[in-house]
């Protein structure tokens, strides 16, 4: 009320050349609420709770919240090309990174941008129940992909094998097991990569449910 009585909502301040206050600062609150009970569902209870992956928490919830409010702040300005640089530097941070980022991981990072845009985007003619629609509608089909059709997530493992007298059709069997011996992994099936007669090695993709295991492996390739 004071602000409102020294200076008028919107009104612009001649000596500084800015708007100390505007009604939309409840529209970005508003949305940034909004954003980030999304961005809780999505990463905290449909993530974690089944990767249990704290470091990747971090990210998610910064980038998401980074995203909205570049993307509320050139849609303020109104500039189109701006827009376009601003949403083309987010995505590159994807491209020039230093440490690889699984497929999950890289989808997730995905879905946490796009929800931020269509938060932080939303015009005047869309309303907030339609915004919330579309919100839903992302953790519903994410939920059910993660923990109704996709139950069982098949992970991939990239290991170095040593008994190449074990690589022959009719000793599929006895390789498996000596494989699930050595890494203590339940393994559904396997297949043979390079192999290198130099050095009596050969690399073998294990595949196996990593639910079903009792660790979770975090480098797998």
């Amino acid at each position: 009320m004071l602000l409102n009585t020294i200076l008028p909502l919107g009104k612009v301040n001649n000596e500084i050349g800015v708007t100390l206050f505007s009604d939309d600062a409840y529209v970005l609150l508003l949305r940034l609420a909004v954003n980030i009970l999304v961005l809780t569902v999505l990463i905290r209870y449909l993530y974690y709770s089944k990767t249990k992956r704290k470091d990747y928490l971090f990210t998610y919830y910064l980038i998401g919240t980074i995203t909205f409010f570049l993307c509320f702040g050139l849609k303020k300005m109104d500039i189109d090309t701006g827009m376009g640089l601003g949403l083309f530097a987010i995505f590159g941070i994807i491209r020039y990174r230093t440490d690889a980022i699984e497929i999950k991981e890289m989808t997730y990072l995905f879905l946490i941008i796009g929800v931020s845009v269509v938060n932080s985007l939303a015009s005047n003619q869309i309303s907030i129940v339609e915004m919330m629609i579309i919100n839903v509608v992302v953790i519903v089909l994410t939920y059910i992909l993660e923990n109704l059709w996709l139950v069982k997530h098949e992970t991939r493992k990239t290991v170095i094998y040593e008994r190449i007298d074990l690589i022959t059709t009719e000793k599929y069997e006895e390789m498996k097991t000596d494989l699930e011996k050595r890494t203590g992994i339940a393994i559904n099936r396997f297949e043979i990569g390079k192999i290198d007669f130099l050095t009596d090695t050969a690399q073998v993709r294990i595949f196996y449910y990593a639910d079903e295991q009792q660790f979770s492996d975090y480098s797998a390739s």
